[in-house]
């Protein structure tokens, strides 16, 4: 039941990115079929990873119960599955507060959200490089 809900909630996120996206290059006159297009593939490319990322976390499991090491599988698979949930969550809702504020200039609150959560985005990727 838990991957079902956790790829609904990306599945959910990747949708609602998609349509404030359409939204937006419509309030901005800027609908262009290939972006859409692009936006489109890079939503199920997240889904597929999202899939695959469920997939390794019970192919972890089942691997684990064969060499009896059950406990330390579960830990690792579902560290993998958290991790990969987070890091798309966290994008979706980033690019939709984005898109949302470019929609409603009034909506400063989504700004200051989104420039936080960029700031610790590229604190994460500055991280990473090191």
């Amino acid at each position: 039941m838990k991957y079902i809900i956790m790829l609904l909630i990306v599945i959910g996120l990747a949708v609602a990115d998609y349509l404030t996206g359409i939204i937006k290059a419509y309030c901005n006159n800027g609908i262009s079929s290939s972006r859409m297009r692009k936006g489109g593939l890079n939503k199920l490319a997240e889904i597929i990873v999202m899939t695959s990322t469920i997939g390794l976390d019970i192919g972890i499991n089942a691997l684990g119960r064969y060499y009896q090491a059950v406990e330390l599988s579960e830990i690792a698979g579902t560290v993998t599955a958290v991790i990969v949930f987070a890091y798309i969550s966290i994008m979706e809702i980033v690019s939709i507060f984005e898109n949302y504020a470019e929609i409603n200039p009034d909506a400063q609150w989504a700004l200051k959200i989104v420039k936080r959560l960029k700031n610790f985005n590229e604190v994460d990727k500055n991280d990473d490089k090191k």
